[in-house]
């Protein structure tokens, strides 16, 4: 039997293959292990941004409500078993050894790519432990991801922009096409969608499915108060009302993907056995980070100076990151930022240099990374005080120095910088 160091080196190595569209490879390997994704019921979300949150806002609440909630989410921060959790407990190292060595052979015969590999794991995993449900998010698109082969209880979409326009389309409509490859026949969908454009795609695709459509609007909140731990808001939506509902996430933004995850509470409460009572939505919701495993969404992570990190890692996420910032009236930060090379970089520059006069640029220890001096660049002509750092790490440290004892640092632009940014505090605690 492989290790758990072998059987994570032999993952990795997948990653060479890049990625590959399409469900052929996915079958294969959970053929091999007996078809688990038909063993469980499941909830299947799409989405540009938000879909991470709304999924662990759903996972947290099923887990409040006494369901044994498995939760898959991409990519990993620190750690690979963050990918695959029950009730916010990590995949054990040995069941990832374990069930690694049992595709090892088909791994060899058929070449998957390692989000299809990683995919029939905690497909295997979920199965083997009998989980009551899953919260499954897609990692790329929707219609060929590798998440794609399960036949849920209802589909999320949470919102379309344009990302990954070299893959997914160069327009809404393509992206919105993509993503509601996921709407099943029969099957609810639920949408925060309010592009015009994507919203026709989608509601196209339903119709076509005969899959009845749900708006997640509207819906009313009063926020009562808000800030880097949480917000308190009286939340209505379908004529429910959810009065001094405490959410456990920052930011204004998350209030639409509240109403994504409470609509698609009514629908299960509706449409299915699953009973979720009032209680089981106040305490998931006041608890997403314990009880999911959520790391990463306006978070902080030290003290002195205050740390904050942010996966935001696309224009439209930036956007929200620098409105939440002023809404907060948090004090301008000391910035660790770094991209992928995919990214509209020159554009959340510009969001983010309304937000910090101090910037430092990293590169994290990815192929995929921007080269740091490509950034620089661009914060040096926005007048910006602009240093480049070796590492992530170099970043963090020199970040802590220049915002002293009583300053704020904030580290965003991608999963792999915040991810590397965790690794590095981690080692500076005793």
């Amino acid at each position: 039997m492989l290790t758990y160091s072998q059987s994570i080196q032999l993952l990795f190595s997948l990653e060479r293959l890049g990625m590959k569209f399409g469900l052929e490879g996915i079958k294969r390997l959970l053929k091999e292990l007996k078809n688990p994704h038909r063993a469980f019921p499941s909830i299947h979300i799409a989405g540009t941004n938000g879909k991470g949150s709304t999924s662990s806002m759903l996972a947290s609440i099923l887990s409040a409500a006494g369901y044994k909630t498995a939760l898959y989410t991409s990519p990993h921060l620190v750690d690979f078993e963050e990918r695959i959790r029950i009730n916010g407990r990590m995949i054990p190292r040995g069941a990832v050894a374990r069930l690694t060595t049992q595709l090892k052979r088909s791994i060899g015969r058929n070449n998957p790519t390692f989000f299809e590999a990683t995919t029939a794991i905690a497909f295997a995993w979920f199965a083997e432990q009998e989980v009551d449900i899953a919260v499954v998010e897609t990692g790329l698109g929707g219609r060929l991801d590798s998440t794609n082969v399960l036949n849920p209880l209802c589909s999320l979409i949470t919102n379309i922009g344009l990302e990954h326009t070299e893959i997914l389309g160069n327009t809404v409509a393509k992206i919105a096409f993509e993503k509601g490859g996921i709407i099943k026949p029969k099957t609810p969908c639920i949408t925060g969608v309010d592009d015009p454009k994507a919203l026709a795609v989608i509601r196209k695709i339903c119709r076509e499915q005969r899959a009845q459509l749900f708006s997640a609007s509207p819906f009313k909140a009063r926020v009562r108060s808000a800030g880097l731990g949480g917000t308190v808001v009286d939340f209505s939506i379908d004529k429910t009302a959810y009065p001094k509902l405490q959410l456990s996430l920052a930011g204004h933004h998350q209030l639409s993907n509240l109403a994504i995850a409470l609509k698609a509470v009514h629908v299960l409460r509706n449409a299915t056995s699953f009973e979720i009572s009032h209680e089981a939505v106040y305490a998931g919701l006041s608890s997403i980070q314990e009880r999911s495993g959520l790391l990463g969404r306006l978070s902080v992570v030290h003290e002195n100076p205050l740390i904050v990190v942010d996966v935001a890692h696309n224009p439209d996420a930036t956007w929200n990151l620098l409105n939440v910032w002023k809404r907060l009236k948090c004090r301008k930060p000391v910035l660790v930022f770094g991209v992928v090379k995919d990214k509209d970089y020159m554009t959340m520059a510009r969001t983010l240099a309304r937000l910090a006069e101090r910037v430092i640029v990293v590169a994290a220890r990815t192929p995929r990374s921007r080269p740091a001096s490509d950034i620089a660049a661009v914060f040096e002509r926005l007048n910006c005080e602009t240093h480049a750092a070796l590492s992530v790490e170099a970043g963090v440290n020199l970040a802590m120095n220049l915002a002293g004892a009583g300053g704020t640092v904030l580290v965003t632009g991608s999963h792999f910088v915040v991810g590397e940014a965790l690794e590095a505090l981690r080692r500076k605690r005793p």
